[in-house]
């Protein structure tokens, strides 16, 4: 979808409809290629932190122990 709106995008100034078209065009679809990227990244975020019970989490919390400060 992001590859063909990204297509869409190229060749629009080349296709013959009026510049007020062109122009709500080209804002139309480079709102939606920003929306789905985010929606993109953030499922990617969302798939890559699930931990497969239902809690979401990373491994960049460390739990400290007395050891540490001895």
């Amino acid at each position: 979808m992001i590859g063909l709106l990204g297509l869409l995008l190229i060749i629009l100034p080349f296709l013959g409809i009026p510049e007020t078209w062109k122009m709500y065009g080209t804002s139309a679809i480079g709102a939606l290629l920003m929306l789905l990227s985010y929606l993109f990244v953030r499922d990617r975020i969302y798939t890559e932190s699930d931990l497969g019970n239902g809690e979401r989490g990373n491994e960049s919390y460390l739990e400290t122990t007395e050891s540490l400060f001895q």
